[in-house]
């Protein structure tokens, strides 16, 4: 990873964030649960963009229809992202691999 590589991640970083505060107050503290959420599950795909950026096009089409947050996601924020992160694996996923001993994991 080169220095432009940085570069441009952090730029799209911003741009990411910028879509963010642009939504409504109660958006923005869904998105941020959402986020840390993530982040904390981990799901492995989650730095090539796609899944941030479809939330924030999803909450994009929520504002213009004027809908509540909750009405889009429901009432519980974990039971949405748990949806949404389904079919992915996770860095939680390899975790429990690897401390069962799974063939195919990496053992240190």
């Amino acid at each position: 990873m080169g220095i432009q590589d940085i570069i441009e991640g952090k730029k799209q970083w911003r741009a990411h964030m910028a879509r963010v505060k642009a939504l409504p107050p109660d958006y923005q503290i869904v998105y941020k649960e959402i986020q840390r959420y993530l982040f904390k599950v981990g799901p492995i795909d989650l730095l090539d963009g796609s899944l941030p950026s479809g939330i924030i096009d999803f909450f994009e089409e929520g504002v213009a229809a004027s809908k509540g947050v909750l009405e889009l996601i429901g009432n519980d924020v974990a039971a949405f992202c748990d949806d949404l992160v389904k079919d992915s694996r996770t860095y939680a996923d390899i975790y429990q691999e690897s401390i069962r001993g799974e063939p195919g994991t990496a053992e240190k």
